[in-house]
């Protein structure tokens, strides 16, 4: 038996090590994950989602839904730390371009059990305006 490495440095996300409990994912920036690239949210309805930002910079974006609509937060990220998004919140992650995270989750997690939502133009400037 040999201890095993995983890495990935290519542009966006890519699952690194699953097994049937929890899958464990590299995070690099793309353009949809740039400040002026963001047009959407996701929601995992079933499971949460664990970042831990490794290089560079991260701001969670994340949504709660009220009667008067999406009110949006966002958290400045700080290397090393484990920051978990509970299921079904909607978010997002803002990066920069030298940006490296990991994210550990729930093998079962996929797009039969998560949402897209996309954001309108006045959302969108709601969240470059928090940044």
């Amino acid at each position: 038996m040999n201890i095993e490495h995983y890495e990935f440095t290519g542009e966006g996300m890519q699952r690194v090590f699953e097994n049937e409990k929890w899958t464990v994912g590299i995070k690099n920036w793309k353009p949809a994950n740039d400040i002026t690239g963001i047009d959407c949210l996701e929601r995992h309805n079933k499971t949460d989602e664990l970042f831990v930002l490794t290089e560079g910079a991260c701001t969670l974006v994340y949504a709660n839904e009220t009667e008067g609509g999406l009110k949006f937060g966002t958290v400045k990220m700080v290397p090393g730390e484990v920051f978990n998004i509970p299921a079904t919140l909607w978010h997002n992650t803002i990066t920069q371009k030298d940006t490296k995270m990991v994210l550990i989750e729930d093998s079962n997690t996929s797009m039969e059990n998560s949402d897209i939502l996309k954001l309108d133009n006045n959302q969108i400037e709601n969240i470059r305006s928090l940044i």
